[in-house]
């Protein structure tokens, strides 16, 4: 019989900033459970210090976590096989690759050292990557039940309402065969997936991983094997999850991993998207109510707007009926095709999921606010297709795709000399101060980040996708919300841990995007910049030790105006201030920015500034020191409806 540990906790809670035993650990990583020993129930198996196990295992903590960073993967045996040697095996979750696979691998070695002194057999299970090593071989046999011991199950303690039970789980078992024949089929052995359930009104999503060394027939069985454990341990429940040491499922009801253009969106089944009537021909559903009142309410506010509603023959005939040559990305709500009109208009189209209830309501969202925003650093957005179960926006295409296409990467970086970079730059800001202004409604934005800064031919910037946006009458300045949408990296602290967003949060957002354009570097994510992981502490400490220019993307050269450089790092440390009455709004960044007289006050200390590495020294003897280690977090990664 398999052993299964059986955790009491919410699976979607978010990370904290210590494990169990008060350590410090990196970023977003918290134990989710560990083994000492696990095959062995009452003899506590140890090694010495001096022995040879001590020695091989000290090799296996130091090459594999570096092995890994690269594909999130490694494995082997360290020394010569018989007693003495040391086997061992780490993975990463496939979105969590490099130097924060290695961090995250480092702290649970750490861990184990912590958990379980002196042992010959200890797995730890982060969220982010996991380990094991032995004195065993448990590497031979990579396909058998027992090679993924031992296995760990945690739930979320909500549940669907009783009569959904048995569609929402037969909903996430179709959605895990589907990722899981994706992963087996892949080098990499990961996939990530999403459904919509709309019973309950959510979407949910999925994500599978193996280990690189199983075959594709390995991979499967592995997979297969924690999938029918499901039904038994997560009945109705909208989250779980089963870690093994070979292979992992995990299925939420909110977005927990990265989103690619590859993670899959299971479509509707058959019944649910066509009607039978009563001479037995099928019909295609007609349009929702919901939808024709959003409809409606755009043709009676802005009749007079220049927003046009296409047939779904023109679209498929524009984009060669959704052909893959056409296919632009896959944004969060959908893929994006490229079409062109007849007469030679060139257009983007936002193709909403059918099943993502999150994308009705940027639908929503965008038509309401589409004729009221005009402005030459806004995108434009064209009009909408509503037929059936689809819902898309039709944008105006853009050229040059998105600002984070250029800025991180090195090569293509070279193309956004200093002086596309500020005009980038201020036309933001322009933009910014229009949607916070002067536009008939005040609007903020909520996610602006460089991939939705998009570039038109001529490298002009426009502010895109408001699926997000929150519209505000004239006097209001502030709201609250229980629920925090947005980017990680770019989100402001009170607005993180307070669900308190206004303008001052879209200047904290266009003050860490300032930096990622000086700078190339992006600060979304978990990476290493001196002695902080984040992009903004370690702005800061550049400024405060007068080498701001170290900052400064090396693709840009040396010959730059420097004054102009200067003031916009300036800008932007004013902006990412931890306070939010710190920071300028965006009339006082514009102007700031445009003008080499105007006086600026010195940056304070910025948000997340203490998130920091402390040098530790390595003991010679003890595999479980870590040389970096974090001091606080107070942010997730979860996005609304993404």
């Amino acid at each position: 019989m398999r052993v299964l540990l059986l955790l009491l906790a919410v699976a979607s809670s978010p990370a904290t900033a210590s494990g169990d035993g008060g350590a410090a650990v990196p970023v977003g990583t918290t134990v989710l459970s560990s083994f000492c020993n696990p095959t062995s129930s009452s003899v506590q198996r140890t090694y010495q210090p001096n022995s040879t196990f001590a020695a091989n295992l000290q090799k296996l903590v130091a090459e594999l976590p570096r092995n890994a960073s690269a594909s999130g993967f490694s494995a082997g045996r360290f020394g010569a096989a018989g007693p003495g040697a040391a086997y061992g095996i780490v993975l990463c979750r496939g979105d969590y690759l490099g130097q924060q696979c290695v961090d995250c691998l480092a702290e649970g070695f750490v861990q184990a050292a912590s958990r379980c002194p002196s042992s010959v057999d200890a797995t730890m299970y982060y969220d982010q990557c996991q380990l094991r090593f032995s004195d065993q071989d448990f590497l031979a046999g990579a396909g058998a039940g027992a090679a993924n011991m031992p296995e760990s199950a945690a739930s979320n303690m909500n549940k669907v309402s009783a009569g959904n039970t048995a569609a929402f789980d037969a909903l996430v078992t179709r959605l895990v065969d589907a990722v899981s024949d994706a992963a087996s089929n892949r080098s990499a052995r990961y996939a990530t997936g999403q459904a919509g359930f709309p019973p309950e009104n959510m979407n949910v999503y999925a994500l599978v991983q193996c280990t690189q060394d199983l075959t594709t027939g390995q991979c499967r069985e592995c997979l297969t094997g924690l999938r029918d454990q499901m039904a038994s341990l997560f009945a109705g429940k909208v989250g779980g999850r089963i870690l093994g040491v070979r292979c992992h499922i995990r299925y939420e009801k909110d977005v927990f991993f990265a989103q690619t253009q590859d993670m899959l969106t299971l479509t509707p089944l058959l019944g649910s998207t066509k009607v039978i009537n009563m001479s037995g021909r099928v019909s295609v559903p007609t349009m929702s109510m919901e939808m024709e009142q959003v409809l409606k309410l755009w043709r009676v506010e802005e009749s007079d707007s220049e927003f046009s509603i296409f047939d779904f023959d023109q679209i498929a005939d524009a984009t060669d009926n959704f052909s893959d040559d056409h296919k632009l990305g896959q944004g969060g709500f959908g893929p994006v095709y490229k079409g062109e009109l007849p007469g030679g208009l060139e257009i983007a189209i936002k193709r909403l999921s059918s099943v993502s209830v999150q994308g009705l309501m940027e639908f929503k969202t965008e038509i309401q606010l589409i004729a009221k925003l005009q402005h030459t650093n806004l995108v434009r957005l064209q009009g909408c297709c509503v037929q059936a179960d689809e819902k898309m926006l039709v944008y105006e295409y853009m050229h040059n795709k998105s600002l984070d296409f250029f800025i991180f990467d090195g090569d293509k970086g070279k193309a956004l000399t200093w002086e596309r970079r500020f005009r980038i730059i201020d036309g933001v800001a322009q933009g910014l101060l229009y949607l916070h202004k002067h536009s008939r409604l005040r609007v903020i934005h909520r996610d602006l980040k460089a991939s939705n800064i998009l570039l038109d031919r001529d490298m002009n910037p426009k502010i895109s996708d408001f699926g997000m946006a929150r519209i505000f009458c004239s006097n209001v300045t502030e709201a609250n919300t229980t629920r925090v949408v947005g980017t990680h990296g770019y989100i402001a602290p009170e607005y993180a841990s307070e669900g308190l967003f206004s303008i001052k949060s879209d200047v904290f957002s266009f003050g860490v995007l300032l930096l990622e354009i000086i700078s190339g570097k992006r600060t979304a994510g978990f990476y290493q910049y001196g002695k902080f992981f984040n992009l903004t502490g370690y702005a800061y400490q550049l400024w405060q030790d007068g080498k701001w220019h170290e900052l400064v993307d090396p693709a840009l050269g040396d010959d730059l105006p420097v004054s102009e450089v200067t003031r916009c790092v300036q800008v932007a440390l004013l902006c990412v201030q931890d306070s939010a009455d710190d920071r300028p709004n965006m009339s006082e960044v514009v102007a700031m920015l445009g003008s080499e007289g105007v006086t600026m006050p010195e940056p304070r200390q910025p948000a997340y500034y203490n998130v920091r590495i402390t040098s530790l020294a390595v003991s010679s003897d003890s595999f479980g020191e870590s040389s970096c280690r974090i001091t606080s977090i107070t942010l997730t990664d979860h996005e609304e409806g993404r």
